[in-house]
């Protein structure tokens, strides 16, 4: 901070004012500018000098996020029905959803973390986490995989199903073909 303060000190006691090419109304200005620059900083720096430190030894310590901080996305994966209403109501096109290989996938770095795919979920599966990503090396897009319990549970919900419906079909077919030979 005190480098960028006599750095900028130096500039304006060095430059020789016949050298600026701006008309006198720019020198003014350039040189007002300049001159409360350098006033911010150094009540700034001076400030610094006797104040405690602002940053936290956030390791040692749990960080308090302020209010109203957004966070970040989160997914119940199980409950997740792939409706894709999530994927439809993101401004940033983040989300994707793939029914097919019941995945959900998010692009961390296009999510704005605005918060519309969790009003929009009908099963209240996404919510917004207070907090951070964890950094990452590489632009990666986390993707989220159901697991093997909850596919064989919707794979026996949906044969269930199919019977039922069946069933009734060939309720329908009898009760139609007896109405038929009373007729």
């Amino acid at each position: 901070m005190l480098v960028y303060l006599y750095l900028q000190l130096i500039h304006v006691l060095v430059v020789p004012k016949d050298k600026i090419l701006f008309n006198k109304i720019w020198k003014q200005q350039i040189q007002k500018g300049v001159d409360m620059a350098i006033l911010q900083f150094a009540t700034q720096a001076l400030k610094n000098l006797f104040l405690p430190p602002v940053t936290t030894s956030y390791p040692a310590s749990e960080i308090q996020y302020p209010e109203g901080s957004r966070g970040h996305v989160e997914i119940d994966i199980d409950n997740c029905i792939s409706c894709g209403m999530c994927v439809r109501s993101c401004p940033s096109n983040a989300l994707a959803v793939d029914r097919a290989n019941a995945t959900w996938s998010i692009d961390r770095f296009d999510c704005v973390a605005c918060g519309f795919c969790v009003d929009k979920c009908p099963k209240k599966c996404l919510k917004m986490v207070v907090g951070y990503q964890t950094p990452e090396f590489e632009k990666s897009v986390a993707t989220y995989k159901k697991s093997e319990e909850q596919l064989k549970k919707e794979a026996e919900a949906k044969a269930a199903a199919a019977a039922k419906a069946a069933e009734i079909a060939k309720q329908k077919a009898e009760a139609a073909a007896k109405a038929k030979a009373e007729e």
